[in-house]
């Protein structure tokens, strides 16, 4: 009975002009958004090549350099560590990445690593249009989260009332099948129909980005079907629940439209209002100050820092130390400016950390936050990955000053055989484990809402009013 409902009513859409329309517009706002990913991801693989190819030829001009006459004894390891053998740390774009832009515009995907303090990491040498910072991207995760509901309350909002008000529901009713089994027949259909389209239309938008291929690739397209599946599902119960109540068309629209503003746009925003001014981030011109301020104070006193920097790293005084004055006083200022900035960074650190925390806690107060987060995990676009990749940078920073901070005091140059010897930086990928146990955990942030919802659709259809 549940087939011959289904294939009754994809006779009855298929004659409805209106479906065909708005199926047309649907896959038209999927291409474009999935379109507009691929472009964005596009641009950052080659921003990354572009990284790359300076730095290796950086490189080959420093063993040219070596090669010649006048620096046969090698170049200073001060001026090697802070210029001409910095290396890149980047982060390649996720397999989805064409998916879902997420916060990839916003947060640096490579940095530019010398042996400068920690805070020289936090300046990113990529430059962006502000507005298109400002407004975000028409991408996929967009259409998903903010169009993809619309298209489905536009085809569920009438899906009794519409036959009730032309008093066809009564004929259907009296043959030999129950209102629940009609309302379930039509909402399966929908469902094949548009969550089948998004997600086709996804999966052809990945492979024209170039992310088709790799390890996880599948379970991360898995995971992504079934975060637009769960989200697809929240929204038809909501709409059969809004049905139930009995009233008319128009109503029901309004009342849908309603919800899908609220959840969508508002709660969104008061989220971010509230997680904004329970944890005020610190300004970002008192971190910059607070690094001038701490320059200047520093280099009017390199001498006596560097008389401390000795006392305080005796295993590193041998040698002839008094070579290069110059680079012994540098490291000594970048090491006092790190410690008087230590402080106000590390409250920014902080604040962001607790602002993510109470994010996560707050997000299941909307379908679309939790929908956001986990696409944006799937796609290797959101926070997580950012941080993960940050904390890469950290170590890497460490280690790369570690290999030149005692050539540097000891005076000794960067010869030939060293270049090859220069710490370079490896990504490593995060395991999908963890990101498929952040996934799961949005999935069930839309899958039991969707039941609840469903079940006090189910029991309102048992008072549904067939006439009147």
């Amino acid at each position: 009975m549940l087939a011959r409902i289904m294939r009754h009513e994809a006779r009855v859409l298929a004659a409805d002009r209106s479906l065909w329309a708005l199926a047309g517009l649907l896959a038209a706002v999927v291409a474009y958004g999935a379109l507009n990913g691929a472009s964005w991801a596009e641009t950052r693989r080659a921003a990354l090549e572009a990284a790359a190819a300076e730095e290796a030829a950086r490189f080959d001009e420093l063993r040219r350099r070596l090669g010649s006459p006048g620096d046969a004894i090698g170049v200073g390891a001060l001026e090697v560590g802070r210029s001409s053998g910095a290396r890149y740390a980047a982060m390649p774009p996720g397999l989805l990445a064409a998916l879902v832009v997420g916060q990839s515009d916003l947060l640096p995907s490579y940095v530019k690593v010398t042996t400068d303090g920690r805070q020289s990491l936090d300046g990113a040498d990529e430059i962006e249009n502000p507005t298109h910072l400002l407004t975000g991207r028409f991408d996929l995760g967009f259409v998903i989260v903010v169009l993809y509901p619309l298209a489905i309350l536009a085809l569920s909002f009438d899906l009794l009332s519409a036959e009730k008000e032309r008093g066809t529901l009564a004929l259907v009713l009296s043959q030999p099948v129950s209102l629940r089994q009609v309302v379930l027949g039509k909402v399966l259909l929908r469902g094949l129909l548009v969550v089948g389209l998004a997600v086709a239309i996804s999966m052809v938008g990945l492979a024209v980005g170039g992310g088709a291929s790799g390890p996880g690739v599948l379970a991360r397209a898995g995971l992504w079907m079934a975060v637009v599946a769960a989200y697809g599902a929240f929204w038809f119960a909501l709409a059969v629940a809004v049905n139930a109540m009995g009233r008319g068309s128009s109503a029901n629209a309004l009342i849908l439209a309603g919800i899908w503003l609220a959840l969508v746009a508002v709660v969104p925003a008061l989220v971010n209002v509230a997680v904004k001014a329970v944890h005020p981030v610190p300004s970002r011109a008192e971190l910059v100050q607070a690094l001038r301020e701490a320059s200047d104070e520093a280099q009017a006193e390199g001498s006596r820092l560097k008389a401390r920097y000795f006392e305080d790293h005796p295993e590193l005084a041998g040698g002839d130390v008094d070579a290069d004055e110059y680079a012994v006083q540098a490291l000594a200022v970048q090491e006092a400016v790190e410690a008087s900035v230590r402080d106000i960074q590390g409250r920014f650190e902080a604040q962001l950390a607790r602002q993510q925390a109470m994010v996560d806690r707050l997000r299941f107060l909307s379908p679309a936050i939790v929908t956001v987060e986990a696409l944006q995990d799937v796609a290797g676009t959101g926070a997580a990955r950012a941080r993960h990749f940050a904390g890469q940078v950290e170590a890497f920073h460490e280690s790369y000053r570690a290999f030149f901070r005692p050539r540097i005091l000891r005076a000794e140059p960067i010869g030939p055989k060293d270049l090859d010897a220069i710490p370079a930086f490896t990504f490593r990928e995060e395991p999908l484990p963890g990101v498929a146990g952040r996934v799961a955990l949005g999935l069930a942030g839309l899958v039991l809402p969707a039941v609840l919802v469903g079940a006090v659709g189910r029991k309102a259809l048992g008072r549904y009013p067939i006439v009147g």
